[in-house]
C-alpha cells in the first residue's frame, strides 16, 4: 500500500502545478523511503520464517508426541500402585521421625527436671553450710 501511494505521489509530481512541487518532492521521497523500509521488514520476516521454522516445527512435533501418547488403564493402575507404595514409605518415615522427636522432647523434659533437682540439692547444701556456720 505504501508503494502504491509512493507511485501515486510520483505521478502527481509531474501533473500538479509547480507551486506544489517542493511539497510533492518531499512527500514522494518520504513515501518511497517508507516503502523501502516496509520491503526490508518483509524480507526480514520471510528470512526469519524460512530459517527459524525448523526449531518451531521441532517444538510442534515434540508437543504432538506428548499430546498423542496414550497410556493404558493397566499402566495407570501400575503407576498409581507404585506412587501409593512410595507415599506409604514416606508416611512411615515421617511417623518414625515424629516418634523420635517425641522421645527427644521427653528426654529434654527429663533433663530439665534433673537440672532442677541438682539445683535444689546445691541450694540445700548451701543452706546446710550456712546453718552450720550460724551454729558455730
Amino acid at each position: 500500500m505504501v508503494s502504491i501511494f509512493a507511485a501515486f505521489l510520483t505521478g502527481m509530481y509531474f501533473v500538479m502545478p509547480a507551486a506544489l512541487g517542493q511539497l510533492l518532492l518531499v512527500s514522494t521521497i518520504v513515501t518511497w523511503f517508507l516503502a523501502f523500509i516496509c520491503w526490508m521488514a518483509q524480507k526480514s520476516a520471510d528470512y526469519a520464517h524460512k530459517h527459524g521454522s525448523h526449531s518451531h516445527e521441532e517444538k510442534k512435533s515434540s508437543t504432538r508426541l506428548v499430546t498423542h501418547s496414550s497410556v493404558s488403564v493397566d499402566e495407570l493402575s501400575k503407576f498409581k500402585e507404585s506412587f501409593t507404595a512410595q507415599l506409604n514409605e514416606i508416611k512411615g518415615e515421617v511417623k518414625l521421625k515424629d516418634d523420635e522427636i517425641a522421645k527427644l522432647r521427653q528426654q529434654i523434659a527429663n533433663l530439665e527436671t534433673l537440672v532442677q533437682i541438682e539445683a535444689l540439692k546445691a541450694e540445700l547444701a548451701n543452706l546446710k553450710v550456712l546453718a552450720a556456720k550460724d551454729r558455730k
